[in-house]
């Protein structure tokens, strides 16, 4: 580096700014004033887990990097995490940075100020000596302090800083902080240096806008006061973390808005979230850069080498994605990819509207780009939106049954609509790929109806196409049977394709895996990977991953089903080319449902964002498995109105998409008796599990739902026990095991034991009935599939409470601590001398109950005098004297 006193710059873009270091005292009190940490503003959110990711990034000599977009609460969080940690504020020192900063000398003197050190210090730095070796000695005098006054030091808005002279300064500063100083680092860009060192070392740590994001149930905490003055309802909540994905300032802006009872508009609509997005987001942005980013929010997702074939004749000076991506904007980048991006849905939506000059030519080449990549589904979506219909019935009719399982069906049957009568009419090959695309959908009986009216020379061409598609729809209606039967004939006939082949496959090893034949669903399901393979098709290869996880999860193993599906979504995203949309989310709903049956409630609300809106936007039945586990996860959580919202909404969907009731009715009406069962309302319960009756004796077994059957028994035989008939639920729990012949999914046989060991308590006593439970809590913790227990909380809770101690200790008994509010005991029943026996427990629990020596022997059917001995041994092991005393202590051990 050049002498610091000498003038001469390191690049001479910036040869004005790398001068000799500033002096005078106004110069100093002008920037003293800006060394201060900024105010949180009133009525924050708190944010516990991220105020831990602060504090716990600030060690010796450490460095925090904040990294995202304007306006995700960067300084918030850091300044929340300096309170969480109590730190004085006299041992902070905050910086904020503008674009005057780039010089050396005034980055220096602004970091002499934050360090408080004097004068002298700065002025003997002259004479030849170099920006570098000011700044060394700076620190070397700050570490001879023996009280540094400074704990942490932070510089925000670090993308301010591009001079490379100034660059280096900071690489040096957070290189060689001193021991006892921490640095945190702001910023919208990426560092423009290497932190492997430091990473390397352990003392960097990076936060970036997948953290700063409020979660959704941060979001319903946040408008809290809105929902309970019923400014706000549950499902606009619920659509606002949709659009803005946690998006901090809008939020904050609306819910400003909100209750400050100013006229509630769409949150992209509010005046002051459209100022932060046109100034804040856009403000510094050229005309053409704008322009870039108003195409790129045209397409749902963009690439460079996409969006350069876009835009020939785009203006120089504009953004590519991935430019967009690196100055600090609000994109995300899906790994894996070749690099793909895609928009805060917010920001999106605002600059879709209005809709630029050229749209229908942009959209026709790019359904052209993705079809010279056999991305079919995309082209046909594109085709679609650029309204040019020879392409679109081009597209559609040379699909195969394979492309159609990783069709947009939502697009195709908006196509429909659009389609001249006469074209369906004379096109079998359109109509049964019509039929495919209603089946997909769950509307069978309108798939059916197109092929029962294909005359006989067609239905004789296309018959084994015709089985395949019957094999389809009936596993779909739930019917195990006859759509193995049909699959088989299907495949016997040698005449299908390689794609039909693939699908009647995945038919196949569906309904045996309903069936409870793990061994041949899983052959089938090999036999579907390797056709996927052989046609090149990596959405089918992504749905053979999700049947074989399916099995995995029907066998009760959660941690082999979540490394199938996360080694699934890893090869989805390795593909360049983008992969077949519903095949990507079916993996993302069942690990979903993997995540849910292990109480990760956090990664599982998460991750249902995005595949929920994808499910929604391509009209993917799944939608309805993404609705349900929405509802059970308010259910645990006591949030019942919300419950039934859901509930709801999924009803009027399904509506909607004209899917055929006995897809969904059975799932909601047990949804329904879930919720009502959970609040104790047992009526209405028993209403809702009486119109699914039927259902339960139908035995379907629905795709999305393998384990509706044994479920809707066990919703049963729970109406049963809270109604008292005792008799009634044992015989329901004793027919549905014999209808399962062995073959039971582990979930639904979780539940049985469960309620079994409910029975027990009242038919045998405690003692047996917590040995059950135990037994259960063992078989269960081997993949932590604690689900069952949270279903049944209302049933469990007294015999968890009271045999809580008794089991054994394992991450899964803390997690069953946490969901049913129970502490273990500070003295446990093993500190005994000597072990209450069974039998003693089971006087000790009546004794609690307060029965008379009589009664007890009555119920035993034991003799009085065993019942006196029993009590007198109770009394010596418990070091009490009387009846009173021993439930005392009896509760103090955990024995009650």
């Amino acid at each position: 580096m050049k002498p610091f006193n000498d003038g001469c710059a390191a690049n001479d873009e910036f040869q004005s700014a790398n001068s000799g270091l500033q002096r005078g005292e106004l110069v100093r009190d002008l920037l003293r004033q800006r060394v201060q940490v900024p105010r949180i503003p009133a009525h924050s959110l708190e944010r516990p887990q991220l105020n831990q990711s602060v504090a716990g990034a600030l060690v010796p000599q450490g460095v925090l990097f904040v990294e995202a977009p304007g306006g995700f609460g960067k300084s918030h969080a850091v300044i929340a995490g300096f309170q969480a940690e109590e730190l004085s504020p006299e041992s902070l020192r905050w910086v904020s940075l503008n674009a005057q900063d780039n010089s050396p000398s005034r980055f220096l003197t602004l970091i002499a100020i934050a360090l408080d050190l004097p004068d002298a210090s700065e002025s003997s730095l002259q004479g030849g000596a170099t920006f570098s070796d000011a700044l060394a000695m700076m620190l070397v005098a700050l570490g001879r302090q023996q009280h540094p006054p400074c704990r942490v030091l932070t510089l925000d808005n670090l993308q301010n800083l591009s001079n490379p002279a100034v660059v280096d300064l900071l690489q040096q500063l957070v290189t060689d902080v001193p021991a006892d100083m921490s640095v945190v680092l702001i910023s919208r860009k990426v560092l423009p240096f290497e932190t492997h060192g430091l990473e390397l070392e352990n003392r960097f740590s990076h936060l970036g806008s997948d953290v700063l994001e409020f979660s959704r149930s941060e979001t319903f905490d946040y408008f809290r006061q809105a929902l309970e003055s019923n400014q706000l309802t549950s499902v606009a909540v619920d659509n606002l973390y949709d659009l803005t994905e946690g998006w901090a300032t809008p939020l904050a802006l609306y819910r400003r808005e909100i209750l400050g009872q100013n006229e509630r508009k769409p949150v992209q609509e509010t005046a002051s979230v459209e100022r932060f997005l046109k100034e804040s987001v856009l403000g510094n942005l050229l005309p053409a850069q704008k322009q870039s980013l108003r195409a790129m929010a045209e397409l749902e997702l963009f690439s460079d080498e996409l969006f350069i074939d876009l835009q020939r004749s785009a203006p120089e000076g504009g953004y590519t994605p991935s430019q967009a991506m690196d100055s600090g904007l609000p994109l995300k980048a899906l790994p894996g990819r070749g690099r793909w991006f895609r928009f805060n849905p917010l920001l999106q939506q605002w600059l879709k509207t209005p809709v630029m000059t050229g749209y229908a030519d942009r959209m026709s080449r790019a359904s052209r780009w993705f079809g010279a990549r056999n991305q079919f589904p995309e082209a046909l979506k594109y085709a679609l939106l650029s309204g040019d219909a020879e392409e679109i019935v081009r597209i559609a009719s040379e699909g195969s049954e394979a492309l159609l399982l990783g069709q947009d069906t939502a697009s195709l049957l908006r196509l429909r609509k659009s389609l001249p009568v006469q074209l369906l009419e004379r096109s079998a090959r359109l109509r049964i790929v019509y039929s495919w695309v209603h089946a997909i959908g769950g509307q069978f009986r309108q798939a059916q109806a197109l092929i029962d009216d294909l005359d006989d020379s067609d239905q004789q061409e296309h018959a084994a196409r015709i089985q395949a598609l019957k094999a389809f729809i009936l596993r779909g209606e739930g019917s195990v049977a006859s759509a193995l039967a049909m699959a088989d004939e299907a495949l016997s006939g040698g005449r299908l394709s390689t794609q039909g082949q693939l699908v009647t496959q995945m038919v196949r090893s569906s309904a045996l895996c309903a069936a409870g034949q793990f061994y041949e669903a899983r052959e089938a399901n090999r036999a579907t990977a390797r056709l996927a393979r052989e046609a090149g098709d990596s959405g089918s290869e992504a749905l053979a991953v999700y049947a074989h996880a399916r099995i995995e999860l029907g066998k009760g193993a959660l941690k082999h089903a979540e490394q199938l599906l996360r080694t699934g979504l890893d090869t989805a995203m390795q593909e360049l080319a983008r992969p077949a949309r519903i095949g990507e989310t079916r993996l993302q709903l069942n690990l979903v449902l993997v995540l849910w049956h292990q109480g990760r409630n956090a990664e599982a609300d998460r991750l249902l964002v995005t595949c929920g809106r994808h499910a929604e936007q391509t009209r993917d039945l799944g939608l309805l498995l993404a609705m349900a586990v929405r509802v059970l996860m308010c259910r645990s959580s006591g949030r019942i109105e919300d419950a039934f919202v859901w509930i709801g909404r999924a009803e009027r969907t399904m509506h909607a998409w004209q899917v055929d009731e006995s897809l969904f009715v059975p799932v909601l009406e047990a949804l329904k008796a879930s919720c009502w069962l959970s609040q104790n309302q047992v009526d209405s319960a028993s209403q809702a599990v009486a119109k699914l009756e039927p259902y339960r004796e139908a035995g379907c077994v629905p795709e999305l739902f393998p384990m509706m059957p044994g479920l809707l028994d066990c919703l049963q035989v729970r109406v049963d026990l809270a109604r008292g008939e005792y008799i009634r639920a044992r015989e329901t729990l004793q027919e549905s095991r014999q209808r399962y012949d062995d073959a039971i999914p582990w979930g639904v046989e979780l539940h049985m034991r469960l309620l079994e060991a409910v029975l027990a308590q009242e038919e045998k006593g405690p003692a047996v009935a917590q040995k059950t439970l135990a037994s259960v809590v063992v078989d269960a913790s081997r993949e932590h599939f604690i689900s069952p227990f949270a279903e049944l909380r209302n049933e469990l809770q007294s015999l968890v409470e009271k045999g809580f101690d008794q089991l054994p200790e394992s991450a899964f008994k803390e997690a069953l601590g946490r969901l049913y509010d129970v502490q273990p005991a500070t003295e446990k029943a093993d500190s005994l001398a000597e072990p209450i026996s069974d039998r003693e427990q089971a006087v000790l629990e009546l004794i609690a109950k307060g029965l008379s020596n009589q009664e007890i022997a009555d119920k035993l059917h034991i003799s009085l005098h065993t019942v006196k001995t029993h009590a007198r041994r109770i009394n010596a092991k418990l070091e009490v004297r009387s009846r009173t005393q021993a439930i005392v202590r009896a509760r103090e051990l955990g024995l009650l």
